[in-house]
């Protein structure tokens, strides 16, 4: 087959319209604007409604993401959903295939937390290189409020509800310059979603697990020491594959986690302010949506422009982290 270069043509966005501010939070649990803010950088999320669907939402992103890539739902080949919270267990890529009617689409789920979304561009990446796809989705989406203690003010005031799409394509050249993706499981105690099971007995001898995920928990200090010392090597390593200097980024676009962390990854690369994307303020921590949210926020107010070097960098539960080092259009 024939290696082809591979080419980021669209980006769309959706979020419920229900909108959780800081100051509202502060009546559910103690704590208050100032010090959301202050320690985060957040100052709302959208909250999803009981009647509300992951698929539904992801779905709405990747209608405009398609819409901007210029290529109707019959021409895209892949659909690739980074989720941790599917409307289904055994996945929701193929409820937003049927949605879009992609009826021409394979699809499925992705699941490496707020990594999602590079790991997400990484295997998309691999299918058109090799050249079985052309055209393929991607989305990163996440209902995260579904799964917050909303009595725990060390998560509640952080996750928000969400999903950002893109279109890849196969193109003469490759505008995906260099990559490198990681996974460390002796950390996984630092950020969970965990499976509590309770036993079930069947007959004598015989006895099933049969729970509930529990609450998100979180080591946040864990965290922040974990993202300022890795995200950096990592995009270090992408540049080195990209054979980039960190003086050619053009912008550095993290996980939307905490805005202390996007300024401390800066100031150890040396990246300036203004080029940071930040919109956590809006959408607070959306998970796997939190960096096609951040990049079609900028896309559509022309910031960036055809052409522009991108360092995007997740990280998050499992541990997993990564970087995908790219060029914006055609």
């Amino acid at each position: 087959m024939q290696n082809l270069g591979v080419a980021i043509t669209g980006s769309g966005s959706a979020a419920p319209s229900t909108c959780l501010d800081n100051e509202t939070l502060s009546q559910l649990v103690e704590t208050s604007d100032e010090w959301i803010a202050s320690r985060t950088g957040i100052r709302q999320r959208r909250l999803a409604q009981a009647s509300e669907s992951l698929s539904a939402i992801a779905t709405s992103a990747a209608k405009e993401a398609i819409a901007m890539a210029g290529i109707s739902p019959l021409d895209v080949d892949l659909i690739i959903l980074a989720t941790s919270t599917s409307d289904d267990l055994f996945g929701s890529a193929c409820q937003i295939q049927t949605q879009l009617g992609a009826i021409n689409a394979v699809a499925f789920d992705l699941t490496a937390a707020c990594s999602g979304f590079i790991f997400g561009l990484v295997t998309a990446a691999q299918y058109i290189r090799t050249g079985v796809y052309q055209n393929v989705v991607l989305i990163g989406a996440d209902v995260l409020s579904r799964w917050v203690d909303w009595q725990d003010r060390r998560t509640c005031v952080l996750f928000g509800d969400g999903a950002g799409a893109v279109v890849l394509q196969a193109h003469q050249s490759d505008r995906l310059l260099g990559f490198e993706i990681r996974s460390d499981g002796t950390q996984n105690s630092s950020l969970n979603l965990s499976y509590s099971p309770q036993s079930q007995q069947l007959m004598p001898g015989v006895a099933v697990g049969k729970g509930n995920f529990q609450p998100i928990t979180m080591n946040g200090k864990e965290i922040y020491r974990f993202a300022v010392q890795k995200v950096p090597e990592v995009i270090d390593k992408a540049l080195f594959r990209a054979n980039l200097s960190v003086d050619a980024i053009d912008w550095l676009l993290l996980h939307q986690a905490n805005q202390r962390i996007l300024d401390a990854v800066a100031d150890r690369m040396n990246i300036p302010s203004h080029k940071i994307i930040s919109n956590l303020a809006k959408y607070g921590n959306t998970s796997a949506a939190s960096i096609p949210l951040a990049l079609d926020d900028v896309v559509r107010t022309g910031q960036i422009k055809n052409g522009d070097i991108i360092a995007a960098s997740g990280f998050g539960a499992g541990l997993t982290w990564g970087a995908v080092i790219f060029q914006w259009g055609v």
